[in-house]
């Protein structure tokens, strides 16, 4: 079967919540980020590893720089716009990419903790939630591939069928401008240098849904537990504050987990939320003012993922600190009115700690939410305001 891990897996199978990251490490190891721990090969890994930072990461901010020193005149409005809405993009990539790469240690840490959390997951409809976040989050991670590549492919090929590079990257080598063959080996190189950074930007605009989407299928097991608490006659008062504890250790594994992959996510959506409304407002600019029917659908095609960026990702932590007051509410609502004083002390504990949500912050800054993305989002016309003020866009149609 294609695609076999975004489907839930039958219950037959032993499933773990790292499994929800098969794809995204997948991808890791393919573009470099994760060598052979010894041996010849990890050398040779490096080695490709160094290959992708040098085109993906530095040579293709710098190629936009270099064209426009060198050929800046030789640009029509939109093809500058579509170029320069890219540039401004590729320059936070750089940046999010190394944030991501130099704390990959944290991310892998963070899967081990997730191993700790599954030892509790015994029940049937607890291994079923991990089944289907696990095919929920490989789905995800292919559905953000099929846009990421959609955008490369759709702008490669509508710019050579229409004459020109797909993003006129700086090449001192090939002259696009002497016929057909080096216009289409001048783009085809754009394509692949492209097509790797492409997958660097997904690697670090995906992680943090993943992740969290894992993260919200933990809490939601967690709440179900703490409604069962005390529900089973069965169980002595001893055995139930075991209960209580069991769950009370459940959200402190939880926290941790948190506070290890907070940092690479304040970093990642804070550069994200710097460039957004900007990269957003030349995008629209280009769409009303400059495109035909082939660069209208690249350009679409490229506000999709700018919006993917970041707004799935802002969604999932509002539904997370809606998971938080809802733990809340299952302590204050479960069955403690004859407990013991111990339980109820221990209760009282656990009550005041859940009662500070899960909350991300981008850059030591903006709380990461909705309300935030949206909020950065609205730049974007702001800048189609002052285009249409200034008349910008008729004078570059004029010159």
């Amino acid at each position: 079967m294609v695609f076999k891990l975004i489907r839930p897996a039958p219950l037959t199978e032993q499933k773990r919540s790292r499994d929800g990251c098969i794809y995204l490490y997948r991808a890791m190891k393919f573009i470099g980020w994760l060598p052979p721990k010894q041996g010849v090969l990890r050398y040779v890994y490096l080695t490709w590893t160094l290959m992708t930072f040098v085109w993906c990461t530095t040579y293709l901010p710098l190629g936009f720089l270099g064209s426009y020193m060198t050929q800046i005149k030789a640009f029509s409005p939109g093809e500058f716009l579509t170029s320069l809405q890219v540039c401004i993009n590729a320059y936070g990539s750089s940046v999010k990419v190394a944030i991501t790469y130099s704390m990959l240690w944290r991310l892998i840490k963070a899967k081990n903790i997730l191993d700790q959390l599954d030892l509790r997951c015994t029940a049937m409809e607890e291994r079923e939630k991990i089944h289907r976040v696990v095919a929920r989050s490989n789905h995800a991670f292919l559905i953000f591939t099929f846009v990421y590549c959609g955008y490369a492919g759709s702008t490669y090929l509508s710019s050579v069928l229409s004459g020109r590079p797909p993003w006129q990257l700086y090449n001192p080598f090939i002259d696009w401008h002497d016929g057909t063959l080096k216009l289409w080996v001048a783009s085809t190189l754009e394509y692949m240098v492209m097509s790797g950074a492409v997958l660097q930007d997904q690697l670090s605009d995906t992680y943090p849904l993943i992740y969290t989407l894992i993260l919200r299928a933990h809490l939601d097991m967690l709440r179900e537990r703490i409604r069962r608490l005390r529900s089973d006659g069965n169980l002595s008062e001893a055995e139930s504050y075991e209960e209580l504890v069991k769950c009370v250790m459940d959200h402190k594994l939880i926290l941790r987990y948190c506070a290890i992959i907070k940092p690479v996510i304040s970093g990642t959506i804070f550069t994200q939320f710097l460039l957004i409304g900007l990269v957003l407002g030349l995008t629209l600019i280009n769409v009303f003012f400059f495109s035909d029917i082939w660069t209208g659908i690249a350009s679409f095609m490229f506000v999709i993922t700018i919006l993917l960026q970041t707004f799935p990702f802002c969604y999932t932590c509002n539904l997370i600190m809606e998971d938080c007051e809802s733990l809340t509410h299952a302590i204050f609502q479960s069955n403690w009115v004859d407990a013991s004083r111990r339980y109820k002390t221990t209760l009282l504990y656990f009550l005041q700690n859940v009662q500070q949500p899960i909350v991300f912050i981008a850059g030591g800054i903006f709380q990461i939410s909705m309300s935030s993305n949206i909020s950065v989002a609205k730049f974007a016309f702001s800048v189609i305001t002052i285009t249409k003020q200034m008349n910008i866009a008729d004078k570059f149609k004029t010159d």
